[in-house]
């Protein structure tokens, strides 16, 4: 039978501009890492200007001769795939919910974020890479975008499914901003039937300490760190996909500096396909995995070994469950929803009598331009409050009542129709 090896690269690259800390150096140095010839396909998050773009294109290639960079929002998508092997088509789907626009310190809205598939030709095989950055967590104990990123979840698992079309593999890689626990990475890996590529609890990507850019309260907080940037694959129905190697290929530092290349570690998977005669469904299997630094690794993960099991494909009773979970957050979210707009609209009428009072009577001797100035914020918020009562809202409510009732169409129909899921 005949076999095909790549290996497929995820790095979230932390570029914000006049943000990131040493942007400048660390890009150099990210392009000389993947000029070594070791990565094959990289699939990057985090590049927010065309700038920084053009020149990981630019200086990588001499190995990486094929790229593209999905543009959306106001900021770009932030995701770029680069490829030894030709891209020979390309799709980028927004997502219809993604944070709110006057949370400017969190951002995620101006990206415009959603998932960017790849059509790369590996040998005389079609594989699909999925680029895709799930919105960020920024409160551990209250989160509020828990439901947008449940149907970001939901959503990527569907389109991954609707254009699988006639590749042979499908490779979702990432920062999905969501860890093996949490409800987001459940629905997405069970509704998409895809496989996790890392068999062992010892890998970390995020806020671990052998990153430089890992903060005292994140350690005191996890000091094992966490795993939110993954690598899922699914092979078609005739093609065996082995999972050959998993790394975290990137040394810990810069050469010659104390600083690391982003605050996420890459993650590398070599993987090898096979076509089979076989009509039973494809399996993953995992084997000689590897640890760049596994003495630190080994011990955080308590002395487990780093032996990879072969991954089981989820059950139709876990994805219920992960599904029920997530139409429970949607209810929870269109509720808040109904509360936000009464208290926007009742904010607003409270202001607009204020703003009436202002305008009856005349301004304090001395205090006119204050006068003037605190009626036009008042007119401002005023408007704010109008706009997040009424269009805001009913984007945000169409947004979550979509994701709801597609999840509600496959938790009728799954079971009964197993086949087709």
């Amino acid at each position: 039978s005949r076999q095909n090896q790549f290996t497929l690269t995820t790095f979230t690259y932390r570029g914000i501009p006049l943000v990131s800390s040493d942007r400048a150096l660390r890009i150099d140095a990210i392009c000389t890492e993947l000029n070594n010839g070791l990565y094959d396909i990289v699939s990057l998050q985090e590049v927010w200007s065309q700038q920084d773009s053009e020149r990981l294109q630019s200086q990588t290639s001499n190995a990486l001769p094929y790229a593209h960079y999905f543009h959306s929002g106001v900021m770009g998508a932030g995701l770029l795939v680069l490829s030894k092997y030709p891209i020979l088509g390309t799709l980028f789907h927004a997502w219809s919910v993604n944070g709110y626009f006057h949370r400017i310190q969190h951002a995620d809205w101006f990206g415009g974020k959603g998932v960017g598939l790849c059509r790369i030709l590996v040998g005389e095989q079609i594989v699909h890479l999925y680029n895709a950055h799930l919105h960020a967590e920024y409160d551990n104990d209250n989160d509020e975008y828990k439901t947008h990123r449940v149907i970001q979840a939901f959503d990527t698992a569907q389109f991954i499914e609707a254009t699988r079309g006639n590749s042979v593999l499908q490779i979702l890689a990432g920062d999905l901003n969501t860890q093996p626990q949490d409800i987001s990475y459940k629905v997405l890996l069970y509704t998409s039937k895809m496989h996790d590529s890392c068999a062992s609890d010892a890998f970390r990507t995020n806020e671990c300490g052998r990153n430089s850019y890992t903060s005292s309260r994140a350690l005191q907080n996890n000091p094992l760190g966490i795993r939110i940037d993954h690598i899922f694959v699914r092979g078609a129905d005739d093609i065996k996909a082995q999972i050959m190697e998993y790394t975290l290929p990137f040394p810990d530092r810069v050469p010659g500096q104390k600083f690391s290349y982003s605050d996420h570690e890459a993650v590398l998977a070599k993987i090898a396909l096979r076509r089979t005669t076989s009509d039973l469904p494809v399996e993953v299997e995992h084997m000689q995995c590897e640890v760049i630094d596994k003495e630190q690794l080994v011990s955080s993960a308590n002395g487990i070994e780093n032996s990879c099991v072969t991954m089981q494909p989820a059950l139709p009773e876990a994805r219920t469950a992960a599904l029920t979970e997530a139409l429970g957050l949607c209810d929870a979210s269109l509720l808040q929803l109904n509360t936000d707009r009464i208290l926007y609209y009742s904010a607003a009428l409270v202001l607009f009598v204020l703003l009436v009072l202002l305008v009856e009577f005349p301004p304090p001797v001395g205090l006119r331009t204050i006068y003037l100035l605190l009626k036009f914020i008042v007119f401002g918020v005023i408007i704010f409050c109008v706009f997040m009562a009424s269009i805001w809202n009913y984007m945000e409510r169409n947004g979550v009542l979509q994701g709801k009732k597609a999840m509600e169409v496959m938790l009728q129909h799954a079971q009964k129709y197993e086949y087709f899921y």
